[in-house]
């Protein structure tokens, strides 16, 4: 069995005139990060290896997350996780051998595509209706390696949102 995290980053800001990738974390995001890491750690969903979109928003929010983390594995950053399709995120995770827990931190829709078309239909339903940013899906593939990945395949041991863990309250700023 092994175990993968998908993290989408935090609550970004939008200044203008800066380009898509350089799109720092909003102060939302500067607060929901950090807790989510804190959560991570509590509940011992720390990974092995983490896969990092090379945008601004999506390293900020694992240095955020993984800020207080003794141990903490260093970002690879994975060109191949920005503005990615489900198909190119398959692929990707397909290529990581047996290393697990895996994480990776990056952007809708990709995200929310490639959970979905992990998890199997009436799982999808049922537990996984939006991916909001700062969102955490772990799920569980019956597989030793992870090129034996398949559309359908994995359990979602649990989604958890900034707004679940206390977080956002308002939705404000």
């Amino acid at each position: 069995m092994l175990r993968l995290f998908l993290l989408r980053h935090a609550k970004s800001a939008w200044p203008d005139n800066v380009p898509d990738r350089d799109r720092p974390l909003g102060p939302r995001g500067l607060r929901a990060a950090p807790a989510m890491g804190a959560y991570m750690e509590k509940e011992k969903l720390v990974p092995t290896r983490v896969l990092v979109s090379p945008a601004r928003r999506t390293i900020e929010t694992w240095e955020q997350v993984s800020a207080g983390w003794a141990g903490a594995p260093p970002a690879i950053y994975e060109e191949a996780i920005y503005e990615s399709s489900a198909d190119a995120l398959l692929a990707l995770v397909q290529a990581q051998g047996t290393v697990s827990p895996l994480m990776l931190v990056g952007h809708n829709p990709g995200m929310e595509e490639f959970a979905a078309r992990l998890l199997s239909r009436e799982q999808r339903a049922r537990a996984l209706t939006k991916f909001p940013t700062g969102a955490l899906a772990v799920i569980d593939l019956p597989v030793d390696d992870w090129s034996q990945a398949r559309t359908g395949s994995g359990m979602l041991e649990r989604f958890v949102t900034p707004r679940a863990i206390g977080v956002v309250k308002d939705g404000k700023d």
